[in-house]
């Protein structure tokens, strides 16, 4: 089962008693700042928990399915999220 956004805000706003309204001001305003780092380059650390950063992808010749035939994939950037000791003994 997922938690919606709707779900995370309610839960934000009552373990830290707070408002929703101020909860979700909080969790936009970490939406962009997570967005914006990742986009500069820079790597995003909560200790225990995530880090996410940008990783290259370095240029490879990779195959349609459908046909069969050789395409050239460009150089790219892509996203890694690695997960923290505290949530990797949650989730066991």
């Amino acid at each position: 089962m997922a938690i919606s956004r709707n779900d995370l805000v309610a839960a934000l706003a009552s373990k830290a008693g707070t408002s929703k309204a101020d909860a979700d001001a909080v969790l936009s305003s970490f939406s962009e700042i997570l967005l914006d780092s990742v986009a500069k380059g820079e790597k995003v650390s909560i200790p225990g928990i995530l880090s996410v950063e940008r990783v290259a992808r370095a240029a490879r010749t990779g195959r349609n399915p459908s046909t069969g035939e050789t395409i050239d994939i460009p150089a790219g950037f892509g996203v890694k999220v690695s997960v923290g000791s505290r949530l990797k003994a949650a989730a066991k």
